[in-house]
C-alpha cells in the first residue's frame, strides 16, 4: 500500500521542477533531474540517477548506480527533446543504463510493466521493451530494438540494432542476436558467431498458462520449419513457411509464420525494422517481390530483387523494358520480368559503379529477375 509520506535522504539532489509521487523513497546521493517524473511508490536506492524527460511508473525499484535517462549514445542526436517512458512495477538492478529516444528514431524509448533488468543491462535509444520480460546480467540492446512481452534473455547476450524479438522467446546466454527472433522459440549460441533456433520454448509457454495442444502444435511447426531434416529438404524456408500457413490455421502457428514472412518479405538482413529506418542512406534502399509466375502455373516462381545504396544517391526502377524474357526450365518456358535500374547521384556525389548481380559503370542497366538478386549502387564524393 502506498503511503502519503515521501522519504528523501538529505544528501539526495532533487532539482526544482521534478515531480515526485506519493510514497516515493529516494536514498542517499541520488540525483533526480528537473524534467523527471517519478510516480507513486517507486524506490530509488542510494546513488541512483534519473535525468532527462524521464517518466517512471508506480512501484518501480531502482538499485545503486543505475542511470536512467541520460543522453543517448548516438552521433545523430543533437539535443532534441526526447523521452524515456517506463511503466509500473519494473526493477532495475545495479549499473543498469537506459537511454531516451532520438529524433531520428521516433523520439521515445519505452518500457512496459513488471520487467526485471539484472546487473549491467544496457537499453539503448529508441528501444521498445514490452512487459513481464526477464533480462539477465549484462545483456546489451543496441538502438531501435523491439522486444515483445514475456521474453527471457540469458546473461551477456547482445542484440543488434533494429532487431525484433517475438513474445515468449527465450534467448540463451552469450547469444549474438543479429536477426529477428520469432515468437515462442528458444535461440542459443551455435558455433563461432552464429546463433540458431533450437526448439520451442515449451517450459516457458507452460508456465505462462498455454494449453498443451497449442504447445504441441508449435513443436510440430518447429519440426517442419527449423529441424535438420527440414533444412536439408532443399525446400526454401519461405516456401516451408507458406505451406505450413496454408495447412495450419491455428492462431499461434499463424502468428509464428506471419512473423517470419514479415522479416523475409519486408526486412533487410533478416531484420524487419531495418527496412523502415529513417537514415537518408537507407531511404532509397528497397526490395521488389516478383509475383508474376511462369507460363506454367503449376511451376510458379517468385523472386526478389533487393537494391541497396552506398553513399548519397538513389536508384530508380523503370517499368518493364520488355514483356518478359523467356528461358527454358525443365521443359517449360518461364517468363521473367526485366527492370531497368538508373543510379541518380545527390549533389556533390557521383555514381561509381554497380556491385552484386550487376557490375561495371554502365548507367542505366537492365536486370532480369530470373532468380533472387541483390544489387548495390555505389556513390562517392566528387
Amino acid at each position: 500500500m502506498v503511503t502519503e509520506t515521501v522519504s528523501i535522504h538529505p544528501t539526495a539532489i532533487i532539482e526544482p521542477g521534478a515531480e515526485i509521487g506519493r510514497g516515493v523513497e529516494i536514498g542517499a546521493y541520488c540525483y533526480v533531474g528537473p524534467n523527471a517524473i517519478i510516480k507513486d511508490g517507486t524506490k530509488l536506492h542510494h546513488h541512483a540517477i534519473v535525468e532527462g524527460f524521464t517518466t517512471i511508473g508506480e512501484n518501480c525499484e531502482i538499485f545503486p548506480q543505475a542511470i536512467l535517462g541520460t543522453a543517448p549514445q548516438d552521433l545523430k542526436f543533437s539535443g532534441e527533446r526526447t523521452t524515456l517512458e517506463i511503466g509500473n512495477g519494473n526493477i532495475f538492478r545495479e549499473m543498469v543504463t537506459v537511454h531516451p529516444g532520438t529524433g531520428n528514431g521516433g523520439g521515445v524509448t519505452s518500457i512496459g510493466d513488471r520487467n526485471l533488468f539484472l546487473i549491467g543491462v544496457h537499453v539503448a535509444h529508441d528501444c521498445r521493451i514490452g512487459s513481464r520480460c526477464v533480462i539477465a546480467n549484462y545483456v546489451q540492446f543496441a538502438g531501435h530494438v523491439h522486444v515483445h512481452d514475456n521474453v527471457n534473455m540469458g546473461g551477456h547476450s547482445a542484440v543488434h540494432h533494429f532487431v525484433t524479438i517475438g513474445r515468449h522467446a527465450f534467448i540463451g546466454g552469450m547469444t549474438r542476436v543479429t536477426s529477428d527472433v520469432p515468437p515462442f522459440v528458444v535461440m542459443v549460441a551455435a558455433r563461432g558467431t552464429r546463433s540458431e533456433i533450437r526448439m520451442i520454448n515449451g517450459v516457458g509457454l507452460q508456465r505462462s498458462g498455454f494449453k498443451s495442444e497449442d504447445i504441441q502444435g508449435l513443436k510440430t511447426a518447429y519440426l517442419r520449419l527449423f529441424a535438420r531434416k527440414a533444412r536439408l529438404s532443399n525446400v526454401a524456408i519461405r516456401d516451408r513457411v507458406q505451406e505450413l500457413l496454408r495447412e495450419d490455421a491455428s492462431p499461434l502457428v499463424s502468428e509464428l509464420c506471419e512473423f517470419l514472412l514479415r522479416s523475409f518479405d519486408e526486412g533487410r538482413h533478416g531484420r524487419y525494422l531495418e527496412a523502415h529506418r529513417n537514415d537518408p542512406v537507407h531511404r532509397n534502399t528497397w526490395k521488389l517481390n516478383n509475383r508474376q509466375g511462369p507460363l506454367e502455373a503449376s511451376d510458379a516462381r517468385r523472386f526478389t530483387l533487393t537494391v541497396n545504396v552506398v553513399g548519397s544517391g538513389s536508384v530508380r526502377k523503370s517499368p518493364n523494358t520488355a514483356a518478359g524474357v523467356a528461358t527454358p526450365g525443365n521443359g517449360n518456358n518461364h517468363a521473367h520480368e526485366v527492370y531497368e535500374l538508373t543510379a541518380l547521384a545527390e549533389p556533390g556525389w557521383r555514381f561509381c559503379g554497380w556491385d552484386g548481380n550487376l557490375s561495371g559503370q554502365a548507367n542505366p542497366q537492365s536486370v532480369v529477375l530470373d532468380a533472387n538478386k541483390r544489387v548495390a549502387a555505389r556513390f562517392v564524393p566528387v
